[in-house]
């Protein structure tokens, strides 16, 4: 039976972490400023900043009193795929670029009709106060652009489709 609540964290390729909704709720993590947060466990005190958060690949880079570390998020779907030999990437094509997260778009770095790959950066969303690059999911071609630089844009609102 899989747990659809439990998340794999896997720090810097190396070792990995399973997490449950309830683990997270448990834990005393209290946001000191935008992106910066303190928690203390086994009676240590961690100081954890928001480098960078890509959420198209579930991945985010974090200083931890001030060691850089990647941290890679499994939830229960990427497990499945991954128990059956899959990659997620190649059963879904995506079709569009959605914002994250509410924010405002400091550079657009394609043109429509212009072809790219998967991870090109597509636009510069700064969050929280944090620049984040919205990378291409796939292989695809700019068909629209819904955006220019320096527009407020909202969660799950339309960006760029894709071809």
């Amino acid at each position: 039976m899989m747990e659809h609540n439990k998340y794999t964290l896997t720090v810097n390729e190396k070792q990995d972490f399973d997490l449950t909704i309830e683990d997270l709720e448990q834990l005393n993590i209290i946001e000191t400023q935008k992106g910066h947060y303190h928690f203390i466990g086994d009676n240590k005190s961690y100081n954890i900043e928001i480098l960078h958060l890509d959420t198209n690949t579930k991945e985010v880079v974090l200083s931890v009193n001030d060691k850089k570390m990647q941290v890679k998020i499994s939830d229960a779907y990427d497990r499945l795929v991954k128990s059956m030999g899959l990659s997620s990437g190649q059963s879904q094509k995506a079709n569009a670029i959605k914002a994250p997260m509410p924010g405002l778009v400091l550079a657009v770095e394609v043109k429509e009709g212009q072809e790219v790959k998967e991870g090109d950066p597509i636009l510069i969303l700064e969050a929280m106060k944090m620049e984040n690059v919205l990378k291409s999911p796939n292989d695809a071609v700019i068909e629209k652009i819904q955006i220019t630089k320096n527009d407020t844009v909202e969660k799950g609102q339309l960006l760029v489709s894709l071809a």
